[in-house]
């Protein structure tokens, strides 16, 4: 009979003829708990069977490496009875919440200050932290958007723009295509202080102010 596994559906069998072995998951956060390794007497009795059939041979050899052998070394009593430790040892790993009724680990997805998991009881530090994180995040993406509206808007202008000399189209080249004089299209530069890049036509850097040109 299989032992019964109330903390967790999400579990792993690492099981094999020589030894059992399971690992558990969280269903909140997926972390995996790993129960310690039972050696199994009948799969090790089996290798060497398998060994000695080297030197033996004939129907021992074939006996001990057959499919059947295997599959007896793996399930059966021994596999339900190490499942049932391997519950006995990680299930200490896992809480009840007294709120949803979720069993959650509790190294990560538990508050121990309320005794219910995370989802019921936030804890406000780790709260804070992320709703801050998204918040830079979001004003990144907003800084980089307006940036990058000027340099387009800029760099359509530059485009647009006629020679001054020729009246032949630039298309935002440095050189004139029609007669080769400079255009006198604004050049991003880098700072020589801080490494930050510039806006076209800037005098001073916008991140330490340092002098550009």
């Amino acid at each position: 009979m299989t032992a019964a596994i109330e903390f967790t559906g999400n579990y792993e069998d690492l099981s094999t003829d020589m030894g059992f072995q399971f690992k558990f998951n969280c269903e909140r956060c997926s972390n995996g708990y790993m129960s310690s390794y039972q050696s199994n007497k009948l799969g090790v009795a089996g290798g060497f069977l398998r060994g000695a059939s080297g030197f033996v041979g004939g129907a021992l050899g074939r006996g001990a490496d057959s499919a059947y052998e295997v599959q007896r070394a793996v399930g059966g009593k021994q596999h339900d009875a190490a499942l049932h430790k391997a519950v006995q040892e990680i299930r200490p790993l896992f809480k009840q919440c007294r709120h949803c009724g979720n069993w959650l680990c509790d190294q990560v997805c538990w508050n121990p200050g309320a005794n219910m998991c995370k989802d019921c009881a936030p804890i406000a530090e780790e709260v804070e932290t992320r709703v801050r994180a998204q918040f830079v995040e979001t004003q990144v993406n907003n800084d980089n958007f307006l940036e990058e509206n000027q340099r387009m808007s800029t760099k359509g202008k530059e485009v647009a723009a006629n020679c001054a000399n020729c009246g032949a189209e630039t298309l935002g080249k440095k050189f004139c295509p029609g007669c080769g004089n400079p255009t006198n299209v604004a050049v991003a530069a880098f700072c020589g202080q801080c490494g930050a890049k510039s806006a076209p036509g800037a005098k001073f850097c916008g991140e330490c102010g340092g002098k550009l040109g």
